[in-house]
């Protein structure tokens, strides 16, 4: 078999095709999950987190929460402790299965396209909190974006387990 050898404008011009190529791919959304065993029943913990605003009551880094309302969608507006708010929107829930959904509107967070839903489910004689997250990094590394959103969930889950007790 003869190799022929590429001109150096056909290989510029494949380079320059596959950046594009690569440049137009959506990037991939990126995951956060945690999760808290409580030493309460799924009914006591809904309760003290399941309002959309109550995460002002229980995470540490929110120092009040402020509800509102955008056509029929919750709004939460966050304050946060030494500066900042984010502005949240409730996009759906179910009482009877203890969790709800909720998206970021605006925020001083590394993330974009950001949806979460925080969910209660029974764990032997108590409760598992879980916390999941989907984004995309915005103005950061992805693992800085993760790290991030983990910690913000970790500092959470402490702040339920605390609020429970």
């Amino acid at each position: 078999m003869r190799k022929t050898p590429i001109s150096a404008t056909a290989f510029v011009a494949a380079a320059v095709a596959s950046l594009a190529a690569m440049a137009a791919t959506p990037a991939l959304a990126l995951n956060v999950s945690r999760s808290a065993e409580i030493a309460a029943p799924p009914a006591k913990v809904w309760a003290a987190i399941g309002d959309f605003c109550g995460i002002g009551d229980w995470h540490p880094a929110i120092e009040k929460c402020v509800p509102s309302k955008k056509g029929d969608k919750d709004i939460r507006t966050l304050s946060l402790k030494g500066g900042g708010t984010i502005i949240e929107e409730q996009v759906s829930r179910s009482d009877d299965r203890h969790n709800y959904t909720y998206t970021i509107l605006e925020a001083p967070l590394p993330v974009e396209g950001y949806k979460s839903t925080i969910s209660v489910r029974p764990s032997g004689a108590g409760s598992k909190v879980i916390w999941v997250g989907e984004f995309k990094a915005k103005g950061a590394e992805d693992a800085k974006a993760e790290a991030t959103i983990a910690g913000i969930y970790e500092a959470g889950l402490k702040g339920i387990a605390d609020k429970v007790k």
